[in-house]
């Protein structure tokens, strides 16, 4: 499974934002530009991601939505469909599910709870996970070395606050680049996910060779 976290300055935090007018949420726009990039291929959605969402804009921030569709549920009745169109109305009713206080999964695989970008950040290194935020300055993606449990961080175009990559490099977070141009948060999500896509395709291959090459031995 890959896992993902896109960071938002200014999304909102209440459900009473216009669907119509996702600039003026806080650039909710962006936000669901990022939930389609993370889990919708052609004619496919991807089953094996989990996306973060923090927002950090008014009225009541913070705000962390969990969202894993693929999640394996006891009925396929259960499901809750995400769909390309109703991205931002599915954002809205999450928010309008919110609980103080609570972790609640308003629908199943799909939670949110009171919780910032840190605290998100130290309960998944606690699990074992490593944590690579998305930077021009980092080392490049290409030449980075990562694990099967993975987590990347990607900020909006206002960028994580200083205040936060102070605590961030305090954690041990490792900085990674997809090249030396700034791209859309939505363009680096892509680029991210293809460079996912073959790195998991060549691993695939070398196992089919040593099976092939095990089976010649025999």
């Amino acid at each position: 499974m890959r896992e993902f976290i896109y960071y938002s300055k200014n999304a909102v935090t209440k459900g009473n934002f216009d669907t119509r007018e996702l600039m003026k949420a806080g650039r909710m726009d962006i936000v669901c530009q990022m939930v389609i990039m993370s889990f919708f291929v052609s004619h496919n959605l991807r089953e094996d991601v989990k996306l973060h969402l923090i927002f950090d804009g008014p009225p009541d921030a913070p705000k962390h939505i969990e969202m894993f569709p693929g999640k394996e549920l006891e009925s396929e009745e259960e499901r809750v469909d995400i769909s390309k169109k109703d991205v931002a109305g599915l954002i809205k009713r999450l928010l309008y599910k919110y609980r103080p206080m609570k972790k609640i999964e308003a629908f199943p695989g799909y939670w949110i709870e009171k919780k910032g970008l840190v605290q998100v950040i130290e309960e998944l290194k606690e699990k074992g996970k490593e944590i690579f935020l998305l930077d021009k300055r980092g080392e490049d993606i290409r030449d980075a070395k990562m694990k099967g449990n993975s987590v990347f961080v990607l900020g909006d175009q206002d960028g994580i606050p200083k205040q936060e990559m102070k605590k961030l490099k305090k954690l041990g977070v490792n900085k990674i680049s997809i090249g030396p141009c700034m791209y859309f948060a939505s363009q680096t999500m892509t680029i991210l996910q293809n460079e996912i896509d073959r790195r998991e395709a060549g691993k695939s291959e070398e196992i089919e060779e040593g099976v092939k090459n095990e089976n010649n031995e025999n």
